[in-house]
């Protein structure tokens, strides 16, 4: 099992890695080269920059039974598809349950932006302590849970 994180802007890379090391599960760090990324624990994987460049990365690169940390339901998509788990930088776990809503979810509300009608969709509201809180407690149950 190895955890791989969608390191490209993720708030909580530095946390998932060290509950990682803490049960001896390597990480693997994917970002672009337009992000610079250094660590002591986890192998830093650069791609290339494009359009998803570190999505396609990471696809590639996961395998059954593995985790992978995205916000990114696309990537989520596939990689429950390959059998890998897959965590969310909120704390919520992406399932076979739950992909098709937030794939539609997404689509529609993209949809609604290229609308020519007037919309007001509020972007996500500022990170904070509990987020940070609430992702290392989901993410440690889910470690628990797969090397128990």
């Amino acid at each position: 099992m190895t955890v791989f994180i969608d390191a490209d802007a993720c708030p909580v890379t530095r946390i998932a890695e060290h509950i990682a090391h803490q049960y001896g599960i390597p990480c693997v760090l994917l970002c672009d080269t337009n992000h610079v990324l250094q660590s002591e624990i986890s192998l830093v994987v650069t791609v290339g920059a494009g359009k998803d460049a570190v999505d396609i990365a990471l696809i590639n690169r996961c395998n059954k039974g593995d985790i992978v940390i995205t916000q990114d339901y696309g990537v989520a998509a596939m990689a429950l598809g390959k059998g890998c788990f897959c965590i969310h930088q909120s704390g919520m776990l992406f399932t076979d349950d739950n992909i098709d809503r937030l794939l539609f979810e997404r689509a529609a509300g993209a949809k609604l932006r290229r609308s020519n009608t007037k919309h007001h969709l509020k972007g996500p509201r500022k990170r904070s302590k509990d987020d940070d809180e609430h992702f290392a407690i989901a993410f440690e149950k889910l470690l628990k849970d797969l090397t128990a």
